[in-house]
């Protein structure tokens, strides 16, 4: 089980940059094509940019075109999800298990084997290489 974090509007303001409160705080979106984290290929793990949770494995990162990092599989007990009607048609979102922070929504057009894509924020990711996996 994942020890929750709680933190006030103002707390949450100052830890944050401007686009990531946005995005984690207020379920905004970032410009597709917009996030360095695109192009990320090294081994390591993607956290919660608002608190650190581990997210995503490297290996569960792939090119979905989308202009967004995409993932076909999360780490255990990264994530809850619920139904969002914001839009045209319902759509999966989900958010950070620790914190709360949106990060995107889940799509089932993703790649074998689970076939979803979970699109992501970039800004609403830290990446974490691997020791001895370099920088870019």
């Amino acid at each position: 089980m994942t020890e929750p974090i709680e933190r006030s509007d103002a707390e949450w303001r100052a830890l944050l940059s401007e686009q990531q409160y946005d995005v984690l705080r207020h379920e905004g979106t970032e410009r597709p094509f917009s996030s360095p984290l695109n192009d990320e290929k090294r081994p390591g793990t993607f956290v919660c940019a608002g608190c650190g949770h581990p997210l995503f494995r490297s290996q569960m990162k792939y090119d979905s075109g989308t202009g967004w990092p995409s993932f076909f599989e999360t780490l255990p007990g990264a994530f809850e999800t619920r139904r969002d009607f914001r839009l045209f048609m319902p759509r999966i979102e989900y958010h950070c298990a620790r914190c709360g922070g949106h990060h995107g929504h889940v799509f089932g057009d993703g790649p074998a084997p689970t076939g979803k894509r979970y699109c992501n924020n970039g800004v609403a990711l830290t990446f974490v290489p691997d020791e001895g996996a370099g920088t870019a």
